[in-house]
């Protein structure tokens, strides 16, 4: 089950169900939207919230697509009553649940891996909308895979007690949603009903390096230009507005030696060879807050045509 937030492109969500993938995370209610007109048969919205506006528009895609699958995260016993009080004037769709939101340890969302979180379930299941789990173990990013594979056991564990309990001892559904990019192959097979990657449709400098044993070939390029050269130092047109916003200066782009000096809209680097009009792909270190910045992308398809495709880019 990805996550259509590293390209959030409905081509490329097109092309993945055309390779069997069914379902997809998705950050926002406009996500979901542009997965669910691209034909997805599932979409669980991976976000907590509890903004009265936002959960009116997810219960309305969810009767404008009767025949599609959705799902929404809770975390709190407020979430699930925002939940009740927006599903009051329309009623529940019958093809929408709620998923229980796990904290694996990233302290950014999800109920503890405790009783909590299964009163929690236990609470959506009285509605008859219990779903699922979910948990995402994004902070769990180590290069040495052998520590990953720990840590995430270490999660598994702690999430299989709390699964297994309210399976066995409520009749609760055992589905689990799991794992990152960086852990999506590290969850056992037999607590993962589903597991969710998300770089891995573009990959990135980042998971190129950190990642290469899954040989994920990036396939995502931010194409400058030279617009000035001084010494052995050349100017590209794309500065911080353009390129991984969210990493620091040194690490939004690949290049051969560390960027000198990076602005809104420029961006000076090293260089004994590029001339003033020569353009180059600088292979993002963050995909994801990359995309965002477009709204259109140039594709290469595979027949070698060229492609001027939309995407949502900041679309919200």
């Amino acid at each position: 089950m990805p996550h259509i937030k590293t390209h959030r492109a409905s081509w490329v969500v097109a092309r993945m169900i055309e390779k069997g993938v069914s379902g997809f995370k998705v950050a926002t209610v406009t996500e979901a939207r542009m997965v669910l007109e691209a034909g997805a048969a599932r979409v669980l919205w991976a976000y907590p919230t509890v903004n009265a506006h936002h959960l009116a528009s997810f219960l309305a895609l969810a009767r404008q697509y009767p025949q599609a699958t959705l799902g929404a995260l809770i975390d709190s016993p407020q979430g699930l009553e925002a939940w009740k009080q927006a599903a009051e004037a329309g009623g529940w769709p019958s093809n929408l649940s709620l998923h229980v939101d796990l904290d694996p340890g990233m302290g950014r969302t999800g109920a503890p891996i405790n009783t909590d979180a299964l009163t929690l379930a236990l609470g959506a299941s009285k509605l008859g909308r219990f779903g699922g789990w979910h948990v995402y173990d994004g902070h769990i990013n180590d290069r040495d895979i052998e520590l990953r594979r720990g840590r995430v056991a270490e999660v598994a564990a702690r999430v299989r007690q709390v699964v297994e309990q309210g399976r066995d001892a409520h009749g609760l559904s055992a589905e689990l949603i799991a794992g990152a990019s960086y852990s999506f192959d590290l969850w056992p097979a037999d607590l993962a009903t589903y597991v969710a990657p998300g770089s891995w449709a573009y990959s990135s400098d980042q998971h190129d390096i950190d990642l290469a044993h899954l040989e994920w070939k990036p396939a995502a390029f931010v194409l400058a230009t030279v617009i000035s050269r001084h010494g052995a130092r050349v100017t590209l047109d794309a500065g911080a507005k353009a390129i991984s916003p969210d990493k620091p200066m040194a690490d939004r782009f690949r290049w051969d030696s560390p960027i000198v000096m990076m602005n809104e809209e420029h961006v000076v680097v090293n260089s004994d060879s590029l001339n003033v009009g020569d353009r180059v792909m600088l292979l993002p270190r963050h995909a994801c807050t990359t995309a965002y910045l477009y709204d259109q992308a140039l594709v290469k398809t595979e027949n070698g045509d060229w492609e001027t495709r939309t995407q949502l880019g900041s679309k919200r």
